[in-house]
């Protein structure tokens, strides 16, 4: 079924219940919208935000959607776009997990989800005054060299480690963007694609947007098994392989020393790329192991080292490292599709990174994590004993939690969310069918470890909700 097809549906259907409702009139839960119209809850959730951007009703977490005092009076000819549905064929791009995951939580709502670290542990003083002297630099409003500065491509080639120099790095807007340019450089559309499962939803969105075909190897508490990756080569051909070998996202698994040698055996054995997603490399507690591009002489990987993980959402500024063809292949693709990134923001991460505060920063996160991700363990334990943790990373923003094989991921999220708790479901991470259920919960949304503990105390009070029989009359 269409996706646009469903909204609209569905969206006609709710402009008339509120008619009929009028106002103040509370609209049919989620999960039972779901149900009567077999769609999907994005779907339903998108279509509720027709309707909101409409004026025609206000949604309140943990109570519903109502209809308005004033609804906003029908549009008059409005414009037929119907045509487009024709000119753009079945192709869509699926945003739905990846908004989910950068949108703010409502007021009131605690975020055990988000890929970012809360504002309290930002440096936004310190980007600021980097800021403030970035934009007095000589020419800071001028071109900038295409591959990005010559210093801060250095710094690139310098965290990667082994050989790598300045003339394999390419600067670029973030990684999400770099994994989108990595993706459409290394494979055609129709191509299959080797990826961790789970995995990081965005990757999975990017790669679909790209037209590519992904396919799941499993991982362990040790990362991918190198054996199934050697598998998964030999049945489909594949000739990219997508992983994130240090603080794996979300299990926070970390590929020892071993098998990160095998995984590049394998893979040049197979002739096929690796994309490594460093992008943990700044968030651990312990010492970073060697990145794989450090080991790589024969322009196996294409490392992606990003920044606004560690720093602030709009520090959007990575380093894609890759070497040969596909390096001149990668440069070629940024330039034909977006340029380059702002000489200021790039002049920006230079003095920041550079700067005695960098250091400070990295120091004062860190210290943070294992107090954080522990915290949110001993929660667990005591409000969700029934959620099983089986790896406590050394670093990373979550803890992959799995739950007994009869929980429904869906209606135990949407109860959550009435509860005021947001949490990611599991099925978004894997690219085929989750062998169980599972939730990812960050412990670095939050201002501190009391908001983490009420936090898990409403996702407890969801799940007993959800799971518990329905009371029977007598």
């Amino acid at each position: 079924m269409n996706d646009d097809s469903s909204i609209a549906r569905v969206a006609a259907i709710l402009r008339e219940e509120a008619v009929r409702l009028g106002a103040g009139g509370r609209l049919p839960s989620t999960r039972e919208l779901t149900r009567r119209h077999g769609v999907s809850p994005v779907t339903v959730s998108r279509a509720l935000a027709a309707l909101t951007a409409e004026g025609r009703i206000v949604t309140r977490p943990g109570s519903g959607a109502f209809v308005t005092a004033v609804p906003a009076a029908p549009a008059v000819d409005a414009a037929d776009f119907s045509w487009q549905t024709v000119a753009l064929e079945d192709r869509s791009v699926d945003d739905s997990e990846v908004a989910a995951l950068l949108s703010p939580p409502p007021e009131g709502v605690i975020a055990l989800t988000g890929g970012y670290l809360h504002p309290v542990l930002r440096p936004e003083k310190a980007l600021g005054s980097a800021a403030a002297r970035a934009v007095r630099r000589p020419d800071a409003w001028a071109l900038p060299p295409l591959g990005g500065l010559a210093e801060l491509r250095r710094w690139f080639a310098a965290e990667a480690g082994g050989d790598v120099t300045q003339a394999d790095v390419l600067v670029v807007s973030g990684g999400q963007s770099a994994l989108s340019h990595a993706f459409r450089a290394l494979a055609g559309p129709g191509k299959p694609m080797l990826v961790e499962t789970p995995t990081y939803p965005g990757a999975l969105a990017a790669a679909r947007a790209a037209g590519l075909r992904a396919v799941a190897v499993p991982v362990d508490e040790q990362g991918v098994r190198p054996d199934l990756l050697a598998e998964a080569f030999a049945v489909t051909g594949a000739r990219v392989f997508y992983c994130q070998p240090t603080l794996h996202n979300p299990t926070g698994a970390t590929l020892p020393p071993a098998r990160r040698e095998q995984v590049l055996a394998v893979a040049r054995a197979a002739g096929a790329f690796v994309i490594e997603d460093d992008y943990a490399r700044y968030l651990t507690a312990g010492a970073t192991p060697p990145s794989l591009i450090s080991r790589d002489a024969h322009g196996t990987v294409v490392h992606v080292n990003s920044l606004s993980k560690v720093t602030a959402p709009s520090m959007r500024v990575a380093g894609v490292t890759a070497r040969g063809p596909a390096a001149r292949r990668l440069r070629a693709a940024q330039l034909v599709e977006s340029f380059f990134v702002p000489r200021p923001l790039q002049e920006t991460a230079l003095e920041f990174l550079t700067s005695p505060a960098w250091r400070r920063h990295r120091a004062s996160v860190t210290a943070e994590l294992t107090p954080r991700r522990d915290a949110l363990a001993a929660a667990l334990a005591h409000h969700l004993p029934e959620g099983q943790v089986r790896l406590l990373p050394a670093g990373g923003l979550h803890l992959w939690v799995r739950l007994p094989g009869d929980t429904d991921e869906t209606a135990l999220v949407e109860s959550a969310q009435r509860a005021g708790v947001l949490v990611s479901p599991g099925a978004m991470y894997h690219p085929a069918e989750p062998p169980a259920p599972h939730l990812r919960l960050t412990h670095t949304a939050t201002a501190h470890t009391g908001e983490l503990t009420e936090g898990v105390r409403r996702l407890a009070t969801a799940y007993h909700r959800t799971t518990s029989p329905p009371a029977t009359a007598h």
